[in-house]
């Protein structure tokens, strides 16, 4: 296999989350997809790798930073380069349902844990600035704020 020499897209990651009041009547009807998450490292400074399988795509992601506003590395993976990997995340995986929700602009990413994490709903909005980020007013079916809480963190929900 001829490796990839395409480098890695690279961003600036601005996002909100938030727990769930109560789901959108009309959850169902927008698009969703089952994705299972595993971590190859958690570092203290907030700098993570992350194993990804969403459908049939797969990718790796570094990202580093805390908090709204961090820094994102992602790259595609061939299905047997995931599955090369995928036991190095052993202890460190979860499994949702994640559904793409429309409101004005912006998409709020509702995902539904699975597993361990089971009853645990928040969403995500992820913004092109940092002006957006901080004027956005979530819909009453959001409830309290959790962006940078460690809690709630992905890599966090993926060791319980």
């Amino acid at each position: 296999m001829t490796p990839d020499r395409t480098p890695p897209k690279s961003s600036r990651e601005i996002e909100r989350k938030f727990l769930v009041k109560r789901l959108p009547a009309d959850l169902k009807k927008h698009r969703s997809r089952r994705i299972e998450q595993g971590y190859l490292a958690v570092n203290p400074d907030g700098t993570q790798a992350r194993l990804r399988r969403a459908g049939a795509a797969c990718s790796l992601t570094v990202k580093r930073g805390r908090g709204v506003a961090r820094h994102e590395w992602e790259i595609q993976l061939s299905q047997s380069q995931f599955q090369t990997l995928w036991p190095a995340t052993k202890g460190r995986r979860l499994r949702k349902t994640r559904y793409d929700v429309p409101f004005g602009k912006f998409t709020i990413e509702v995902d539904v844990y699975e597993a361990t994490n089971q009853g645990l709903i928040v969403a995500e909005v992820e913004f092109e600035n940092g002006d957006d980020c901080r004027r956005f007013q979530p819909p009453d079916w959001l409830g309290r704020e959790v962006s940078g809480q460690a809690r709630y963190s992905n890599s966090q929900l993926a060791r319980e």
